[in-house]
């Protein structure tokens, strides 16, 4: 295939993937010196007009939802000849299927991630939305300041719940696809969606797609029975919806957290890593990294968690630990400013080459406050493999920009055996001042990643011992 020089004003890079009525290119929006997914309608389509007008309908559907774990529509246009096209957020980490090919995710990681997925469907059902074709391909992964985040995406087979009963067309995936979906003049509702999680989970979990088949490990026997309800051939037999499906993995809903003004770096789990539950929390972004307040909903499987305090939550050797004046996740210790406290054991979204979570920190004089208060100082502390086997230090600063606050010029310090990439940004609301570093750690480690927020009036000395007191275990860096 050809690949076309310009699509519009967006200059093209190169081609992602093809389908049956679309084909997705990669290319750089010009103003904002950012990457972009384009769609456009394939050729053998464009003179539908029921075709054309679903692929427009799709566009329209994610533009309104504009929810952060669907893909994001950013504008559409159409081509020469006629092909409508849409700009949309580019999925830097693939898809679920290319990630199913290699090594699987442990029980505990693949329920997570399931139960992610669900939340995004549960989106779509909270406003009247069937997807009717979940699969694999259609759960994709865009990385950020918080670690990676699952959107759903593919919305073209989709329909409003109330004209869902006059789909004669079959539409779907096989393996995936609810049995009435075969089925002429079926209704097909939000019970099909159902089903489609109900098969990632068996997927998930190493059972394949076969009808028949179970899990082939062990799982807790209220996960199988969970998905066993879910993958139900008859609808009224499964749960009602991707929210009734969510709640099911968590038995004892936590509530939402308070809207507070923003959490500045990534969500952590604030347990010990020999504790079996696995939470996920979170506030809203603040707009200081040019987006817009997003609720986020934290994730419990299969427990109920309360959150912890920063001195209750120390760990084994290697996790959370405390010792006067430092603090430790995995591989990765921190010497903390005077005052300061220290929690968390693991970066939430973030996994390594094993299926567990990559080691981070949050480090304030009160932890907890941090993500919520823009007034409290504060840092987070990740270290991750998967990010430096994609990017450089300077291309994952490069990644967080801060669009309405001032950024001075980027500069490079060595603190303690590590060459860092350094990026400030002022800021007239929200917090005063950000601070992105990353840095490649010594041996093959992985990329360090710290996002400061500074107490007011101290300067780049204070940033600089931070970065000073971080340190890689030399067993670890090997």
């Amino acid at each position: 295939m050809t690949s076309p020089g310009r699509i519009g004003p967006y200059r093209i890079e190169r081609l992602l993937g093809t389908g049956a009525f679309a084909t997705v290119w990669l290319a750089r929006d010009p103003v904002l010196d950012s990457p972009v997914a384009i769609k456009v309608l394939a050729e053998n389509w464009h003179h539908d007009l029921r075709v054309r007008e679903r692929f427009l309908d799709e566009a329209r559907l994610l533009r309104q939802l504009d929810d952060e774990r669907l893909v994001r529509v950013h504008a559409v246009g159409e081509l020469a000849d006629g092909r409508p096209y849409s700009v949309m957020t580019w999925a830097d980490g693939g898809s679920l299927r290319d990630r199913l090919t290699a090594v699987p995710l442990p029980t505990r990681a693949a329920l997570d991630l399931l139960a992610e997925i669900a939340a995004g469907v549960a989106v779509l059902h909270r406003h009247g939305v069937v997807h009717r074709d979940l699969n694999p391909g259609n759960v994709l992964f865009r990385s950020g300041p918080d670690g990676e985040r699952v959107l759903i995406a593919d919305l073209g087979l989709a329909k409003a719940l109330a004209a869902a009963s006059g789909l004669t067309a079959r539409a779907g995936t096989p393996g995936y696809m609810a049995p009435e979906q075969d089925e002429p003049f079926a209704v097909v509702d939000a019970r099909a969606d159902v089903y489609g999680l109900g098969r990632l989970g068996l997927r998930l979990l190493g059972a394949g797609t076969h009808p028949d088949a179970g899990p082939r490990r062990s799982v807790p026997p209220e996960v199988a029975a969970l998905l066993r309800r879910a993958t139900a051939p008859r609808p009224a037999d499964r749960y009602p919806d991707a929210a009734a499906f969510h709640a099911a993995l968590r038995p004892t809903p936590t509530p939402p957290p308070t809207p507070p003004p923003a959490p500045v770096a990534s969500i952590l789990h604030f347990l010990p890593a020999r504790t079996a539950q696995k939470p996920r929390i979170g506030g809203r972004k603040c707009k200081i990294d040019g987006t817009s307040p997003r609720r986020r909903v934290g994730v419990l499987v299969l427990g109920v968690l309360t959150l912890l305090a920063a001195g209750a939550t120390a760990g084994d050797d290697t996790t959370g630990r405390r010792d006067a004046g430092t603090w430790t996740s995995g591989p990765v210790t921190v010497r903390l400013p005077a005052g300061w406290r220290a929690t968390g054991t693991g970066w939430a979204g973030q996994y390594g080459p094993d299926g567990r979570l990559e080691p981070a920190l949050v480090m304030s004089p009160d932890p907890l406050r941090w993500a919520v208060d823009p007034t409290v100082p504060g840092a987070f502390v990740g270290l991750s493999a998967s990010i430096a086997a994609r990017t450089t230090p300077a291309g994952f600063v490069a990644e967080r920009p801060h669009a309405e606050c001032v950024a001075a010029p980027v500069r490079r310090t060595r603190q303690a055996g590590v060459d860092w990439v350094v990026a400030r940004f002022g800021c007239d609301r929200g917090r005063p001042e950000v601070v992105e570093a990353a840095g490649l750690a010594p041996g093959r480690a992985g990329l360090l990643y710290v996002q400061v927020t500074p107490p007011a009036g101290s300067g780049a000395d204070f940033v600089d011992a931070l970065l000073a007191g971080v340190r890689v275990s030399r067993r670890y860096a090997r």
